[in-house]
């Protein structure tokens, strides 16, 4: 007979403040993706980069490295919601999100990235976003391995 693993406190924690910053990371994709003038004049403004290098620098990806971002956010986000829902998936899902990552980490690292946009404040999230992406893997194993993520 199979006994049911009680859900941790922390999943619930975990799984909703995921789930929030993916939405973000998902939400700046959508804004950049449709070309949002006023989402991209702002995160311009508030870079302090000019709103023309900014969307140059979008519209210039190949589609591989789009197709890579892609990978990166969407399935953070779902294994942010899987986790919620406590599916072993979830781990899955976010291997699929650091594969994305990697991709457009590499394109970052070898395309024609303007000035102004290569600052430390830029690779310093990007490292934010590597180690919260690979926590959340491991998160997703450990509770997979404990029988919490069916």
């Amino acid at each position: 007979m199979e006994t049911a693993t009680k859900t941790p406190w922390h999943l619930w924690v975990i799984g909703i403040v995921a789930t929030l910053w993916n939405a973000g990371g998902a939400y700046d994709y959508t804004m950049t993706q449709t070309r949002n003038e006023d989402y991209l004049r702002t995160a311009a403004d508030n870079a302090g980069v000019p709103y023309d290098t900014m969307l140059g620098y979008y519209t210039s990806f190949p589609a591989w490295a789009d197709a890579f971002w892609a990978l990166g956010v969407w399935g953070a986000f779902a294994g942010s919601v899987l986790l919620l829902l406590r599916s072993r998936f979830s781990y899955h899902a976010f291997l699929v999100a650091l594969l994305g990552l990697a991709g457009t980490t590499l394109y970052t690292l070898v395309a024609d990235l303007p000035a102004e946009l290569s600052s430390p404040m830029m690779w310093a999230f990007t490292a934010v976003i590597w180690v919260v992406t690979g926590l959340l893997a491991w998160y997703a194993r450990r509770m997979t391995a404990k029988g919490v993520l069916r």
